[in-house]
């Protein structure tokens, strides 16, 4: 019998032209989105064309073109005093994805369990992009705090605990060797005021959902504190993997 073969996948460099070019993406979308990513990072949630303009560099023709179709599509809005905000339709695909994520729901009771057991202040971290993080969940805790991270949040992600705890697992999730530590701590790497420490969050096929953290003021890490924080994290990021559908010891 003559063995079976399999055909060799090629490597990214001889991958054909037409695929390649399929990979680039649209960039009539890639503009868009910048709009829309803009409009949302708006401190107070609007944005005039010119300022639309500096935010995304694009031309205001091409800006006004592609506003049509967000407009039309319900995605961004022209208020009265002619600044671009976030339409309708964007709120419901942010609805859609809390009915369909349920992570604020299974996360919120671990999170004020660290709360009530005298922690810092907990929240819950995912990759954004190759340079930043988004803050999914943020509670405070019972005492003052310094760090102003709030759910929303975009933040660096090559600075500070949980921006870490994502960098370090998040090629191979709960396959990461056994010499990367499964607690970060920072002290005042994002906040020279502050201090954090976090570990990460596996899914039901061990990769990375995110990173749970405490962070507040830095003179209340002293190392005693870390170690009970530590011990106390690492509980809560299994419960919080177990609540989003991993199995216990997986």
């Amino acid at each position: 019998m003559v063995p079976a073969t399999t055909t060799p996948k090629r490597p990214p460099a001889e991958l054909s032209p037409g695929y390649a070019a399929n990979m680039q993406g649209v960039a009539a979308v890639d503009r868009a989105l910048s709009i829309l990513v803009a409009i949302e990072a708006a401190g107070n949630g609007a944005l005039s064309l010119a300022e639309l303009a500096a935010a995304t560099r694009l031309y205001k023709s091409t800006l006004l073109r592609l506003l049509v179709s967000l407009e039309r599509g319900a995605l961004v809005v022209r208020r009265a005093d002619q600044r671009y905000a976030l339409g309708p339709f964007a709120f419901r695909l942010g609805k859609s994805f809390e009915s369909h994520n349920p992570v604020e729901e299974r996360l919120a009771p671990i999170m004020r369990a660290l709360v009530e057991k005298g922690t810092e202040s907990p929240s819950f971290h995912v990759r954004h992009d190759a340079t930043r993080r988004l803050c999914l969940m943020r509670l405070d805790s019972q005492h003052s705090t310094l760090d102003r991270v709030r759910t929303g949040d975009l933040l660096p992600i090559d600075r500070g605990a949980a921006g870490r705890i994502l960098l370090a697992f998040g090629e191979h999730g709960a396959a990461t060797p056994l010499e990367v530590p499964r607690v970060m701590i920072s002290r005042g790497e994002r906040d020279p005021l502050c201090g954090a420490v976090a570990a990460p969050v596996f899914g039901a096929r061990g990769e990375l959902i995110g990173a749970l953290s405490l962070s507040g003021p830095l003179d209340r890490f002293s190392p005693e504190s870390i170690a009970r924080m530590s011990e106390l994290l690492l509980d809560a990021a299994e419960q919080a993997g177990l609540a989003l559908g991993a199995t216990r010891g997986g």
